[in-house]
């Protein structure tokens, strides 16, 4: 076993997720809560913009996120049974985290917006607020699909290695 997701992606991709699931219960309630959670999901958004351009090998954007032909040619192989398994993020899962980043981050700034005296009583933005969450809990769902995928071709627990931070290391047809 290697250590590939260090202590802060793991901190951040779970506090990513309490903060989301802060802000879907609380949406229709208890309303000082749902923001927090959401000015927390703007601060951590921040914090994993700016390390996956400093972090170490297996955070930075640098190392996983691939053209959109390698990641199509990625989701051919995926489908027809012969991925290649990736020591860190594959070009599915680099395309669903900037996919979740983007989502979260247009969720946070609608929500901001409906602080602001001039846009609370907007229905556009709101509705827009609303759209980009429910379109967020989808792409979360989707995540979720692709980790339980994943587990199960490679044999691989995904969501563990996301806690203790270590996943098998490469082997001879693996893609460190």
């Amino acid at each position: 076993m290697i250590r590939v997701w260090d202590p802060l992606i793991r901190v951040f991709h779970w506090g990513l997720v309490a903060s989301f699931a802060i802000a879907w219960v609380t949406a229709e309630g208890l309303e000082d809560l749902h923001e927090w959670a959401g000015y927390a999901a703007a601060a951590l958004i921040g914090f994993r913009l700016i390390w996956g351009l400093i972090g170490p090998r297996y955070a930075r954007f640098s190392q996983f996120v691939k053209s959109p032909r390698s990641v199509l040619a990625y989701l051919r192989a995926m489908l027809a049974g012969r991925e290649k398994r990736y020591v860190g993020h594959n070009p599915a899962g680099a395309l669903m985290i900037l996919a979740l980043l983007a989502g979260m981050a247009a969720t946070a700034w609608t929500g901001w917006l409906l602080t602001l005296p001039q846009y609370a009583k907007m229905d556009l933005v709101e509705e827009g607020h609303e759209m980009i969450a429910s379109l967020l809990l989808a792409l979360v769902i989707a995540h979720v699909v692709g980790v339980f995928w994943a587990t199960w071709r490679h044999q691989e627990n995904l969501a563990r290695s996301m806690v203790t931070g270590k996943k098998r290391k490469a082997g001879p047809k693996d893609i460190a």
